[in-house]
Protein backbone atom coordinates (compact mmCIF):
# COMPACT_ATOMS: atom_id res chain seq x y z
CA UNK A 1 0.00 0.00 0.00
CA UNK A 2 1.03 3.60 -0.37
CA UNK A 3 0.88 6.62 1.83
CA UNK A 4 -1.51 8.11 -0.72
CA UNK A 5 -4.25 5.79 0.51
CA UNK A 6 -5.95 8.26 2.82
CA UNK A 7 -9.68 8.41 3.52
CA UNK A 8 -12.00 10.87 1.90
CA UNK A 9 -14.14 12.94 4.25
CA UNK A 10 -17.14 10.73 3.52
CA UNK A 11 -15.24 7.56 4.34
CA UNK A 12 -13.04 8.82 7.12
CA UNK A 13 -12.90 8.25 10.79
CA UNK A 14 -16.45 9.20 11.48
CA UNK A 15 -18.04 7.01 8.85
CA UNK A 16 -17.96 3.83 10.92
CA UNK A 17 -17.89 4.37 14.69
CA UNK A 18 -15.69 1.88 16.47
CA UNK A 19 -17.65 -0.83 18.32
CA UNK A 20 -17.37 -0.08 22.02
CA UNK A 21 -15.70 -3.14 23.51
CA UNK A 22 -15.04 -5.27 20.45
CA UNK A 23 -11.63 -3.89 19.51
CA UNK A 24 -10.14 -4.00 23.04
CA UNK A 25 -11.44 -7.57 23.36
CA UNK A 26 -9.92 -8.64 20.05
CA UNK A 27 -6.65 -6.95 21.00
CA UNK A 28 -6.57 -8.85 24.29
CA UNK A 29 -7.22 -12.14 22.47
CA UNK A 30 -4.42 -11.45 19.98
CA UNK A 31 -1.92 -10.62 22.72
CA UNK A 32 -2.93 -13.56 24.92
CA UNK A 33 -2.70 -15.94 21.94
CA UNK A 34 0.98 -15.01 21.54
CA UNK A 35 1.93 -16.03 25.08
CA UNK A 36 2.16 -19.85 24.67
CA UNK A 37 4.28 -19.64 21.52
CA UNK A 38 6.58 -16.95 22.89
CA UNK A 39 6.98 -18.87 26.17
CA UNK A 40 8.01 -22.03 24.34
CA UNK A 41 10.45 -20.21 22.09
CA UNK A 42 12.10 -18.34 24.96
CA UNK A 43 12.40 -21.62 26.90
CA UNK A 44 14.07 -23.30 23.91
CA UNK A 45 16.47 -20.40 23.44
CA UNK A 46 17.39 -20.74 27.12
CA UNK A 47 18.22 -24.43 26.60
CA UNK A 48 15.01 -26.14 27.71
CA UNK A 49 13.83 -29.25 25.87
CA UNK A 50 10.18 -28.91 26.86
CA UNK A 51 8.01 -30.36 24.12
CA UNK A 52 11.03 -31.71 22.21
CA UNK A 53 11.44 -35.50 22.35
CA UNK A 54 14.78 -37.26 22.37
CA UNK A 55 16.01 -37.93 18.85
CA UNK A 56 14.31 -34.88 17.36
CA UNK A 57 16.24 -33.17 14.59
CA UNK A 58 15.71 -29.91 16.47
CA UNK A 59 18.47 -31.03 18.84
CA UNK A 60 21.01 -31.59 16.07
CA UNK A 61 21.79 -27.95 15.33
CA UNK A 62 21.43 -26.06 18.59
CA UNK A 63 23.14 -22.87 17.44
CA UNK A 64 21.06 -22.66 14.27
CA UNK A 65 17.86 -23.37 16.18
CA UNK A 66 18.66 -20.64 18.72
CA UNK A 67 18.98 -18.14 15.89
CA UNK A 68 15.82 -19.40 14.18
CA UNK A 69 13.88 -19.28 17.46
CA UNK A 70 15.06 -15.73 18.10
CA UNK A 71 13.80 -14.66 14.68
CA UNK A 72 10.41 -16.28 15.23
CA UNK A 73 10.13 -14.61 18.65
CA UNK A 74 10.51 -11.27 16.91
CA UNK A 75 7.96 -12.28 14.27
CA UNK A 76 5.36 -13.29 16.83
CA UNK A 77 6.14 -10.24 18.93
CA UNK A 78 5.24 -8.17 15.87
CA UNK A 79 1.69 -9.50 16.22
CA UNK A 80 1.41 -7.64 19.53
CA UNK A 81 2.68 -4.44 17.94
CA UNK A 82 0.20 -4.76 15.06
CA UNK A 83 -2.67 -5.41 17.49
CA UNK A 84 -1.80 -2.20 19.33
CA UNK A 85 -1.42 -0.26 16.09
CA UNK A 86 -4.87 -1.36 14.92
CA UNK A 87 -6.60 -0.27 18.12
CA UNK A 88 -4.80 2.83 19.41
CA UNK A 89 -5.32 6.41 18.15
CA UNK A 90 -1.66 6.73 17.09
CA UNK A 91 -2.19 3.79 14.76
CA UNK A 92 -4.25 5.98 12.44
CA UNK A 93 -1.19 8.13 11.75
CA UNK A 94 1.03 5.24 10.68
CA UNK A 95 1.90 5.32 6.94
CA UNK A 96 -0.15 2.80 4.98
CA UNK A 97 2.85 0.84 3.73
CA UNK A 98 4.25 0.47 7.26
CA UNK A 99 1.07 -1.30 8.31
CA UNK A 100 0.22 -2.98 5.02
CA UNK A 101 3.49 -4.86 4.56
CA UNK A 102 3.65 -6.60 7.99
CA UNK A 103 -0.10 -7.25 7.89
CA UNK A 104 0.28 -8.83 4.44
CA UNK A 105 3.12 -11.02 5.75
CA UNK A 106 1.14 -11.97 8.87
CA UNK A 107 -1.81 -12.94 6.68
CA UNK A 108 0.44 -15.04 4.46
CA UNK A 109 1.98 -16.94 7.35
CA UNK A 110 -1.18 -17.42 9.42
CA UNK A 111 -3.81 -18.14 6.76
CA UNK A 112 -2.41 -21.53 5.65
CA UNK A 113 -2.17 -22.58 9.32
CA UNK A 114 -5.73 -21.46 9.99
CA UNK A 115 -6.93 -23.54 7.05
CA UNK A 116 -4.42 -26.38 7.21
CA UNK A 117 -4.48 -27.34 10.90
CA UNK A 118 -8.27 -27.89 11.04
CA UNK A 119 -7.94 -29.84 7.78
CA UNK A 120 -5.32 -32.07 9.43
CA UNK A 121 -7.62 -32.64 12.40
CA UNK A 122 -10.46 -33.52 10.04
CA UNK A 123 -8.23 -35.98 8.20
CA UNK A 124 -7.33 -37.62 11.49
CA UNK A 125 -10.98 -37.73 12.60
CA UNK A 126 -11.92 -39.63 9.45
CA UNK A 127 -9.10 -42.14 9.82
CA UNK A 128 -6.51 -40.58 7.53
CA UNK A 129 -2.79 -40.64 8.18
CA UNK A 130 -1.00 -37.51 9.34
CA UNK A 131 2.60 -36.34 9.64
CA UNK A 132 3.38 -37.75 13.06
CA UNK A 133 5.91 -40.33 14.25
CA UNK A 134 3.45 -43.22 14.09
CA UNK A 135 2.55 -42.57 10.47
CA UNK A 136 5.97 -41.62 9.08
CA UNK A 137 8.15 -44.01 11.07
CA UNK A 138 10.62 -41.28 11.98
CA UNK A 139 11.56 -39.88 15.36
CA UNK A 140 9.01 -37.35 16.54
CA UNK A 141 9.83 -33.75 15.65
CA UNK A 142 7.85 -32.34 18.59
CA UNK A 143 5.43 -33.77 21.12
CA UNK A 144 1.87 -33.73 19.80
CA UNK A 145 0.61 -31.31 22.45
CA UNK A 146 3.00 -28.64 21.14
CA UNK A 147 1.22 -28.51 17.78
CA UNK A 148 -2.14 -28.09 19.46
CA UNK A 149 -0.91 -25.27 21.68
CA UNK A 150 1.08 -23.44 19.01
CA UNK A 151 -1.33 -23.81 16.09
CA UNK A 152 -4.31 -23.09 18.32
CA UNK A 153 -2.61 -19.85 19.31
CA UNK A 154 -1.87 -19.03 15.68
CA UNK A 155 -5.52 -19.53 14.73
CA UNK A 156 -6.64 -17.17 17.49
CA UNK A 157 -4.01 -14.65 16.39
CA UNK A 158 -5.20 -14.86 12.80
CA UNK A 159 -8.88 -14.49 13.65
CA UNK A 160 -8.41 -11.59 16.05
CA UNK A 161 -5.87 -9.73 13.89
CA UNK A 162 -7.99 -10.31 10.80
CA UNK A 163 -11.11 -8.85 12.41
CA UNK A 164 -9.15 -5.92 13.81
CA UNK A 165 -7.67 -5.16 10.41
CA UNK A 166 -11.07 -5.37 8.69
CA UNK A 167 -12.47 -2.81 11.16
CA UNK A 168 -9.40 -0.57 10.82
CA UNK A 169 -9.27 -0.79 7.02
CA UNK A 170 -13.02 -0.16 6.68
CA UNK A 171 -12.68 3.06 8.66
CA UNK A 172 -9.54 4.29 6.91
CA UNK A 173 -9.80 2.97 3.34
CA UNK A 174 -13.30 1.57 2.96
CA UNK A 175 -14.11 3.88 0.06
CA UNK A 176 -11.45 2.19 -2.07
CA UNK A 177 -13.35 -1.08 -2.48
CA UNK A 178 -16.91 0.12 -2.66
CA UNK A 179 -19.10 -0.91 -5.56
CA UNK A 180 -19.10 -3.73 -8.08
CA UNK A 181 -16.34 -4.91 -10.38
CA UNK A 182 -18.50 -4.38 -13.47
CA UNK A 183 -19.02 -0.73 -12.55
CA UNK A 184 -15.32 0.08 -12.23
CA UNK A 185 -13.98 2.67 -14.68
CA UNK A 186 -11.48 1.57 -17.26
CA UNK A 187 -7.93 1.30 -15.97
CA UNK A 188 -5.84 4.45 -16.08
CA UNK A 189 -2.43 5.00 -17.72
CA UNK A 190 -0.86 2.22 -15.68
CA UNK A 191 -3.48 -0.32 -16.69
CA UNK A 192 -1.27 -2.10 -19.20
CA UNK A 193 1.48 -2.69 -16.63
CA UNK A 194 -1.11 -4.01 -14.19
CA UNK A 195 -2.46 -6.44 -16.79
CA UNK A 196 1.08 -7.59 -17.61
CA UNK A 197 1.70 -8.34 -13.92
CA UNK A 198 -1.56 -10.29 -13.61
CA UNK A 199 -1.05 -12.32 -16.79
CA UNK A 200 2.58 -13.08 -15.95
CA UNK A 201 1.53 -14.31 -12.52
CA UNK A 202 -1.17 -16.50 -14.08
CA UNK A 203 1.29 -18.07 -16.54
CA UNK A 204 3.94 -18.67 -13.87
CA UNK A 205 1.32 -20.20 -11.56
CA UNK A 206 0.80 -23.08 -13.98
CA UNK A 207 4.01 -24.70 -12.72
CA UNK A 208 3.53 -24.74 -8.92
CA UNK A 209 -0.23 -25.20 -9.27
CA UNK A 210 0.30 -28.18 -11.55
CA UNK A 211 2.75 -29.73 -9.09
CA UNK A 212 0.31 -29.25 -6.20
CA UNK A 213 -2.50 -30.87 -8.14
CA UNK A 214 -0.28 -33.85 -8.97
CA UNK A 215 0.81 -34.18 -5.34
CA UNK A 216 -2.76 -33.87 -4.11
CA UNK A 217 -3.71 -36.68 -6.48
CA UNK A 218 -0.94 -39.00 -5.26
CA UNK A 219 1.92 -38.34 -7.70
CA UNK A 220 5.51 -38.15 -6.43
CA UNK A 221 6.78 -36.11 -9.38
CA UNK A 222 9.37 -33.60 -8.21
CA UNK A 223 9.39 -34.73 -4.56
CA UNK A 224 12.55 -35.72 -2.73
CA UNK A 225 12.89 -39.31 -1.53
CA UNK A 226 11.91 -38.77 2.09
CA UNK A 227 8.85 -36.70 1.26
CA UNK A 228 7.75 -39.22 -1.37
CA UNK A 229 8.10 -42.11 1.11
CA UNK A 230 6.38 -40.29 3.97
CA UNK A 231 3.34 -38.92 2.19
CA UNK A 232 0.23 -39.04 4.33
CA UNK A 233 -3.40 -38.07 3.89
CA UNK A 234 -2.83 -34.61 5.29
CA UNK A 235 0.01 -34.06 2.78
CA UNK A 236 -2.51 -34.51 -0.03
CA UNK A 237 -5.00 -32.19 1.67
CA UNK A 238 -2.38 -29.50 2.26
CA UNK A 239 -1.22 -29.79 -1.35
CA UNK A 240 -4.80 -29.18 -2.46
CA UNK A 241 -4.99 -26.13 -0.19
CA UNK A 242 -1.73 -24.81 -1.67
CA UNK A 243 -3.34 -25.07 -5.10
CA UNK A 244 -6.29 -23.11 -3.73
CA UNK A 245 -4.09 -20.22 -2.58
CA UNK A 246 -2.49 -20.01 -6.01
CA UNK A 247 -5.87 -20.10 -7.75
CA UNK A 248 -7.29 -17.42 -5.45
CA UNK A 249 -4.31 -15.11 -5.96
CA UNK A 250 -4.37 -15.40 -9.76
CA UNK A 251 -8.15 -15.12 -10.04
CA UNK A 252 -8.22 -12.00 -7.90
CA UNK A 253 -5.38 -10.38 -9.86
CA UNK A 254 -6.96 -11.09 -13.26
CA UNK A 255 -10.31 -9.65 -12.18
CA UNK A 256 -8.71 -6.49 -10.80
CA UNK A 257 -6.59 -6.07 -13.92
CA UNK A 258 -9.22 -6.73 -16.62
CA UNK A 259 -12.51 -5.84 -14.87
CA UNK A 260 -14.67 -7.77 -17.33
CA UNK A 261 -17.07 -10.13 -15.61
CA UNK A 262 -20.31 -10.28 -17.62
CA UNK A 263 -21.19 -13.57 -15.92
CA UNK A 264 -20.93 -11.99 -12.45
CA UNK A 265 -22.14 -8.42 -12.85
CA UNK A 266 -22.88 -7.97 -9.13
CA UNK A 267 -19.51 -9.18 -7.82
CA UNK A 268 -18.32 -6.71 -5.12
CA UNK A 269 -14.89 -5.17 -5.63
CA UNK A 270 -13.80 -6.37 -2.19
CA UNK A 271 -14.03 -10.05 -3.24
CA UNK A 272 -11.26 -10.13 -5.90
CA UNK A 273 -9.24 -7.65 -3.84
CA UNK A 274 -9.38 -9.95 -0.79
CA UNK A 275 -8.53 -12.98 -2.94
CA UNK A 276 -5.55 -11.21 -4.49
CA UNK A 277 -4.12 -9.88 -1.23
CA UNK A 278 -4.70 -12.97 0.93
CA UNK A 279 -3.78 -15.42 -1.83
CA UNK A 280 -0.61 -13.57 -2.80
CA UNK A 281 0.46 -13.37 0.84
CA UNK A 282 0.03 -17.11 1.41
CA UNK A 283 1.78 -18.01 -1.84
CA UNK A 284 4.73 -15.64 -1.42
CA UNK A 285 5.33 -16.01 2.32
CA UNK A 286 5.25 -19.79 2.46
CA UNK A 287 7.24 -20.02 -0.75
CA UNK A 288 9.89 -17.84 0.91
CA UNK A 289 9.71 -19.83 4.16
CA UNK A 290 10.28 -23.18 2.46
CA UNK A 291 12.91 -21.73 0.13
CA UNK A 292 14.97 -20.42 3.06
CA UNK A 293 14.40 -23.61 5.08
CA UNK A 294 15.80 -25.60 2.17
CA UNK A 295 19.24 -24.12 2.87
CA UNK A 296 19.19 -24.82 6.60
CA UNK A 297 21.43 -27.81 5.98
CA UNK A 298 20.79 -31.54 6.27
CA UNK A 299 23.15 -34.48 6.30
CA UNK A 300 20.64 -36.80 4.63
CA UNK A 301 20.54 -36.53 0.84
CA UNK A 302 16.98 -37.89 0.86
CA UNK A 303 15.82 -34.82 2.82
CA UNK A 304 17.30 -32.25 0.48
CA UNK A 305 14.72 -30.52 -1.70
CA UNK A 306 14.82 -31.36 -5.38
CA UNK A 307 15.42 -28.79 -8.07
CA UNK A 308 11.70 -29.00 -8.89
CA UNK A 309 10.77 -28.15 -5.29
CA UNK A 310 13.23 -25.26 -5.08
CA UNK A 311 12.02 -23.86 -8.40
CA UNK A 312 8.43 -24.12 -7.18
CA UNK A 313 9.20 -22.14 -4.03
CA UNK A 314 11.08 -19.48 -5.99
CA UNK A 315 8.29 -19.14 -8.54
CA UNK A 316 5.76 -18.82 -5.72
CA UNK A 317 7.63 -15.80 -4.37
CA UNK A 318 7.54 -14.18 -7.80
CA UNK A 319 3.83 -14.93 -8.27
CA UNK A 320 2.93 -13.56 -4.85
CA UNK A 321 4.90 -10.39 -5.48
CA UNK A 322 3.31 -9.81 -8.91
CA UNK A 323 -0.20 -10.32 -7.57
CA UNK A 324 0.47 -8.04 -4.60
CA UNK A 325 1.75 -5.37 -6.99
CA UNK A 326 -1.43 -5.75 -9.05
CA UNK A 327 -3.59 -5.22 -5.96
CA UNK A 328 -1.54 -2.24 -4.74
CA UNK A 329 -1.68 -0.57 -8.15
CA UNK A 330 -5.43 -1.04 -8.15
CA UNK A 331 -5.73 0.58 -4.72
CA UNK A 332 -3.50 3.49 -5.72
CA UNK A 333 -5.63 4.06 -8.81
CA UNK A 334 -8.79 4.02 -6.72
CA UNK A 335 -7.24 6.42 -4.22
CA UNK A 336 -6.47 8.83 -7.06
CA UNK A 337 -10.02 8.65 -8.41
CA UNK A 338 -12.19 11.63 -7.38
CA UNK A 339 -14.79 10.76 -4.75
CA UNK A 340 -17.95 9.51 -6.36
CA UNK A 341 -16.34 8.46 -9.63
CA UNK A 342 -17.04 4.76 -9.37
CA UNK A 343 -18.82 3.97 -12.58
CA UNK A 344 -17.37 2.98 -15.93
CA UNK A 345 -18.24 6.35 -17.36
CA UNK A 346 -16.68 8.16 -14.42
CA UNK A 347 -19.98 9.12 -12.76
CA UNK A 348 -21.76 7.71 -9.73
Amino acid sequence: MSQTLVPTPAAGRGAHPAPGRLRPLLRAVAVAACVPYLSLKVAWIAGSHIGIPEGSTLLDHRGLMAVANSVTVLMDGAVIVIALLLTRPWGRRVPAWLLGLPMWAATGLLLPIMAGFPAQLAVRAFGGSVNNAEDTGRDAFLHEWVFGVVYGGFILQGLSLGLLFVLYARDRWGHLWRGRVWDLPKAGPGGRATRVCAVTAAVLALYPAGLRLLWAGGSTLGLNASRADERTSDFHVLSALDFGYLAAAVAGALVLAFRRLPALPALPVKVPLALALAGSAAVACWGAWFFMASFAGTTDAADRPTAAMLLSYAVQMIIGTLVAVTAVRFLKERAATPAGSTGRTGTA
